[in-house]
């Protein structure tokens, strides 16, 4: 029984630390906030229990005393839980985590703190503002800007605040900007003092004004910019426009869809994630076992009377490796087959278990790996048995071609992939009000289980472009009316990334 105060950071997912991704994967409850970026609860176990206490200006989930009892109460459910508060930021840096520690204390419950990236300091990082410089700052103050500007005496020391030296950081203080800059300039600091506000700080949707104090509540309301934003005063603002690193991010701010399995889709997120696009895992189907694996133990008991053995994904070399294990064999048993591979991700994944794919094709497709084949024994097939396993649902392309020269091909299921709907009535109402640039298809059974949760007409005429990953695919979305715009010359998922960067790159209006 514990409960751990875990920092989840700013916004930017990847700020998390090493321990808080540990805590959250071992957590039998986990306690968010609003301002915890959801991607991080794809670290909870199975069966972990989630909690929103999310709390947005005047609208909380919960009463701060009710989180405090609910922290209470969980950790000693069931003989004792190890409970995770993910909290923005860090727990301890306006984030009411000490009142929370005091009263774990009280009432007897072990706890830890385990700190995260302030906003006050990664959203100034991410705009290009150092918050000390040599030569313009030597000290930082942080402050809530979160006063009453209507009350007697504030808890700010203006006189100081203005003519300290340092840089200021307000932090919740959008609503009371005009406040704070008109106490600063009150109090002798100059009109002309260089400030900034960075909006939603270390995400895809960071906006950032830079102008003088004197400007600064006037640009604000203009640019629309509220909270969540952290708001920066002092000499150091004004090397936002020299060392603005994050911005030029090619996909910044574009909100792409990917509709890969969740095995599969940690790839491809993270390569557009940190190119700048606002990722939704949106994964159109779901990996799962099967109930029984008669024909691939079958197989692998005659694994030396196979001439081929064809692997056409990463999941079927998963799931082949497992069969092997469970049969208690190793790679050593395909010693007397020659291995094809249908893309470099499928070789690789082999690479790792210590076998070189003798076969991969140059286009990444089954119709070229049953070429490639026919190629390599020189087109005549005539009795060599061919072990392909794969999808319990896939194209019969290849093993029709290998059949149809003269080969015996035993297809072994090895997965299911089924529909998932997660996130589907999200994506469906953002797709209708016009708010995605992309959605990302890497196989035609995500083109066939999207179109079941989100249907054609949402995507027809949008705003949204449509990636395909290659041909096969492309084809499957024009059977339903639909066109690919992005299709990559190579039939990749890095292929696919760099097609979609060149396609919002290109200077033809698309912004």
């Amino acid at each position: 029984m514990k409960v751990s105060l875990v920092g989840a950071g700013p916004g930017d997912p990847g700020l998390i630390t090493l321990k808080g991704v540990k805590l959250l994967a071992a957590a039998d409850v986990i306690v968010y906030d609003a301002l915890a970026s959801q991607s991080l609860l794809e670290h909870a176990k199975p069966g972990a229990e989630l909690i929103y206490v999310g709390k947005v200006a005047s609208s909380h989930a919960l009463p701060q005393q009710e989180i405090n009892a609910l922290l209470v109460a969980r950790a000693r459910a069931n003989g004792g839980q190890n409970v995770v508060r993910l909290k923005g930021g860090d727990p301890y840096i306006f984030g009411r985590g000490g009142e929370e520690a005091e009263y774990l204390v009280n009432a007897g419950i072990p706890f830890e703190e385990v700190p995260g990236i302030s906003s006050a300091i990664a959203a100034a990082a991410y705009a290009g503002i150092p918050l000390t410089h040599r030569d313009m700052a030597s000290s930082v103050i942080i402050a809530t800007g979160h006063e009453n500007p209507h009350k007697k005496q504030s808890a700010h020391n203006w006189r100081a605040l203005a003519q300290g030296g340092s840089t200021l950081v307000f932090v919740m203080g959008m609503k009371n900007l005009q406040s704070i800059c008109d106490n600063l300039m009150a109090n002798g600091m100059a009109a002309d003092m260089p400030a900034a506000i960075v909006y939603r700080g270390t995400t895809p949707r960071q906006r950032v004004l830079q102008c003088s104090l004197a400007e600064l509540a006037a640009g604000a309301e203009r640019e629309g910019l509220t909270n969540p934003a952290v708001i920066i005063i002092g000499a150091v603002a004004s090397l936002h426009s020299s060392l603005d690193w994050f911005s030029g991010k090619p996909l910044l701010g574009r909100r792409i869809v990917v509709t890969r399995a969740t095995e599969q889709a940690s790839g491809i997120s993270a390569a557009l994630g940190d190119l700048g696009a606002d990722v939704i895992q949106c994964p159109a189907i779901r990996i799962e076992p099967l109930a029984e694996y008669d024909q691939i133990d079958t197989a692998l008991a005659q694994l030396r009377e196979y001439a081929w053995v064809i692997f056409t994904s990463v999941n079927g070399v998963r799931f082949f490796w497992q069969r092997l294990d469970h049969a208690g064999l190793d790679g050593r048993a395909l010693a007397g087959a020659r291995i094809a591979a249908i893309g470099p991700a499928t070789a690789g994944a082999l690479a790792e278990r210590g076998i070189r794919a003798d076969l991969v094709p140059q286009t990444y497709v089954a119709e070229d790996v049953a070429a490639g084949i026919l190629e390599a024994d020189g087109k005549n097939l005539a009795g060599s048995r061919i072990l392909l396993p794969r999808a319990a649902r896939a194209r019969m392309i290849l093993p029709d071609t290998l059949a149809a020269a003269g080969a015996i091909v035993d297809v072994a299921p090895l997965y299911a992939t089924v529909p998932d709907n997660c996130r589907a009535a999200e994506v469906r109402q953002l797709l209708a009000e016009n708010a995605v640039d992309c959605v990302a298809f890497g196989s035609s059974s995500t083109v066939e289980n999207f179109l079941q949760m989100a249907p054609a007409d949402l995507l027809a005429g949008k705003k949204a472009v449509l990636a395909s990953i290659g041909p096969v695919t492309s084809a499957t979305l024009r059977k339903y009316g639909l066109t690919a715009d992005i299709q990559p010359q190579q039939h990749t998922i890095p292929a696919l990334v760099d097609a979609i960067v060149a396609w919002f790159s290109a200077d033809t209006g698309r912004n």
